[in-house]
Parts: C-alpha cells; structure tokens; sequence
C-alpha cells in the first residue's frame, strides 16, 4: 500500500479518526516513529474517532490512559519511560494488551517480548518539509488493513 502524506496535527487527528472507524474489540495497534512524529496526534485522533471525550494526553509519565467512554475501551501505552518488560510485568500491565478494546502502544522497541503475534504497525516518518507520511504493516494475522 502506497504511504500516506499528512501535512499537519490536525490532518493526522482525522486520519485517527478514519482509523478507529475500522478498529475491532482486541485490536493492538504500534505507533512507530521518531520523538516528535505525530504518534501522540494520531492516538488523539483514535479516541475522537471511538467517542472518547475529553482531553487525550499522552501516557509518557504514566506509561497506561485508559478510556472507557467511547465505542470500544482504549488502551493507550507509552513505553518511551520504561527501562524493559519487567516494569510492565511487575506493575500487571502487560494484561491490558490485547484483552478488551482498542491497545495502542507508542515505544513498543522497548518491550518486543510483551507484543502479541498479530498487529497493525502504523510507520509514521517525519519529512523535511513538515509533511509526515504513514504507511500501514498488518502482522501476524490482522486483517489487510487500508484507508
């Protein structure tokens, strides 16, 4: 599938919101990307497109936001603040991946053991003119995924 450009916040929080639109109950989802890239936008434009209300901040501190107000619950990781998996273990993380709603992981590199088999990758790539371009990698067994 062709990349995607996307010129600005607002442009990645409405492809969010088409994304969400093709989520399914126990959908994981990676958010790939530089610090800076729009990983946080386009999880943003997710939780509009579930129905979540409110404000969406990124997990960094927190390493999980859940929500449970819209379509489906969500499951928001940020794993840039984690030194390895054990964090997640001992803090009983590692059970909201994949169990029930939408996960969306940003820094997944920092855990690779914790992911499951199936997954959409979602690459966001910044570009020198401020653009950004996203391109979709279904995993394991999900579904050829496409917008």
């Amino acid at each position: 599938m062709p990349e995607l450009v996307i010129e600005t916040a607002e442009n990645m929080q409405a492809l969010g919101e088409e994304i969400a639109g093709k989520l399914i109950d126990k959908d994981v989802i990676l958010l790939t990307g530089d610090m800076g890239a729009g990983k946080s936008e386009l999880a943003r434009g997710i939780a509009r497109g579930l129905g979540i209300a409110g404000p969406i901040p990124s997990p960094s501190f927190t390493i999980l936001n859940l929500y449970d107000g819209g379509r489906l619950v969500l499951n928001h990781f940020d794993w840039y603040r984690i030194e390895d998996s054990q964090e997640l273990y001992l803090a009983g993380l590692d059970e909201f991946i994949g169990n029930e709603g939408v996960t969306l992981i940003e820094w997944h590199e920092r855990a690779k053991e914790l992911l499951p088999d199936t997954y959409l990758e979602i690459i966001i790539k910044q570009l020198d003119d401020g653009c950004r371009t996203v391109e979709f990698k279904p995993c394991g067994n999900f579904r050829p995924f496409s917008i």
